[in-house]
């Protein structure tokens, strides 16, 4: 443990210390300590290595002082002045108790018979209201956390349940509501499309481990588990994709399954709209359509599932159209910029209104112009930097004529371009 670590270092994120020196008393204290925060519902709680076998030398103080079993009278609770023991057990209950009851109180609206497509339902809305997911997003989060309280609760506690009160059937109860509430909680997840995707991280967490870790060349044996349902449709196929994620254990009706490929969709869609507008704007009405598809008997489901495939793979191969000049081809960012310089250059043009062709090459050559622009131009970490991004502004100001408006529009896409 570096030492200059020890005091005034509050990092919530840091979930293992690993003890290889020579520590005693507060400097030990404040090395345990350095894993005793929570941060957020995926951290139960922190692992300590001990290397040195120091932590039974402060075993007791530990006990005495940990912040769950102090006991120290105030203003409000006048005592002794003495630190008094808590029953941890009993405490250990207590809270078990109080997260279960706040997790019954909140799942109280489900309507009956309370299976995993009434908690589909209610945790995210229709999805045929584009706005479902937003206006349930707070229920979500709280169902969420309700959720790791009663887990993390439950694990603390999880040996001592007899000693704690609970009779053997009591103990079997908890232990189902245990695991249905972790099943309800993933299928959550994965049918509003709020599964963690570290997939945007892959870059970032690679060059860390090439920059700090020595190992052998990693074998890939394949993620297809750990892909987001989206990038498992286009690698595997809709129905194999489904079977993996969403219905791994066949529970679900044709209903919740088709709106969970629809809040899936949408998801990306709203995560991606602001590099692509236009673009994004097309799959949002083909998503409408998609939406309103009668799903009433096997061969129309079938067709939903088949147009829907379809949809998810023009979102990754961003197949707007057959139009895009030869010139552009195989530069994703030029072509987002000549998508949506029809709209930028001339406000009030229809988006029905496709380019002529003279338009069309004058907005290739523009779209190369703005595209050259900012790789020639842009500094080094110029994204978030107020400076950096003026000067680059100012480039694209210049290419675009000195149009204020147009500039603007277009600096906003650029930003948001993840090739940039």
């Amino acid at each position: 443990m570096v030492s200059k670590l020890l005091t005034g270092f509050d990092a919530p994120s840091c979930t293992y210390i690993y003890l290889d020196n020579e520590l005693r008393d507060h400097n030990l204290f404040q090395a345990i300590c350095r894993t005793n925060r929570l941060d957020g519902p995926d951290k139960d709680y922190g692992y300590i290595v001990d290397f040195k076998e120091l932590f039974g030398k402060v075993e007791q103080a530990i006990a005495v002082y940990s912040s769950d079993e102090l006991d120290i009278d105030s203003d409000e609770c006048p005592g002794d002045g003495n630190v008094h023991m808590k029953n941890w057990v009993a405490e250990g209950r207590h809270k078990l108790d109080e997260f279960r009851e706040a997790l019954r109180y909140l799942c109280e609206p489900v309507p009956p018979p309370r299976e995993v497509e009434q908690y589909l339902q209610y945790f995210c809305g229709d999805a045929s209201d584009p706005d479902a997911l937003l206006n349930t997003e707070q229920l979500r989060v709280s169902y969420y956390k309700t959720v790791a309280q009663f887990v993390r609760a439950y694990s603390d506690i999880s040996q001592n349940l007899s000693e704690a009160g609970y009779s053997d059937s009591q103990i079997a109860e908890l232990q189902r509501e245990i695991d249905f509430h972790v099943e309800i909680r993933s299928a959550i997840k994965k049918h509003s499309g709020e599964e963690l995707d570290i997939k945007p991280y892959e870059a970032d967490m690679r060059h860390l481990i090439n920059t700090y870790i020595q190992a052998d060349p990693a074998q890939d044996l394949g993620n297809l588990g750990e892909l987001p349902l989206t990038d498992l449709i286009i690698k595997t196929g809709i129905h194999d994709a489904i079977a993996r994620t969403m219905n791994s254990q066949g529970k679900l009706s044709r209903k919740s399954i088709a709106e969970g490929v629809i809040n899936n969709i949408r998801k990306t869609i709203i995560r991606d709209q602001l590099t692509d507008p236009r673009f994004y704007e097309r799959m949002s009405r083909l998503l409408e359509d998609l939406i309103r598809q009668s799903r009433s008997d096997t061969a129309t489901y079938e067709q939903f599932l088949r147009d829907a495939e379809a949809l998810v793979r023009q979102l990754a191969n961003k197949e707007l159209d057959k139009g895009i000049p030869a010139i552009l081809h195989g530069n994703p960012q030029a072509i987002a910029l000549f998508n949506n310089l029809p709209m930028i250059m001339d406000p009030a043009r229809l988006d029905a209104s496709e380019p002529t062709f003279d338009e069309t090459e004058r907005f290739a050559k523009l779209a190369l112009d703005l595209d050259r622009a900012v790789r020639e131009q842009a500094q080094s970490g110029w994204k978030g930097d107020p400076t950096r991004e003026a000067f680059l502004r100012n480039q694209l100001y210049r290419v675009l004529d000195q149009n204020r408006q147009a500039t603007t529009a277009i600096f906003e896409i650029i930003k948001n371009q993840p090739g940039y």
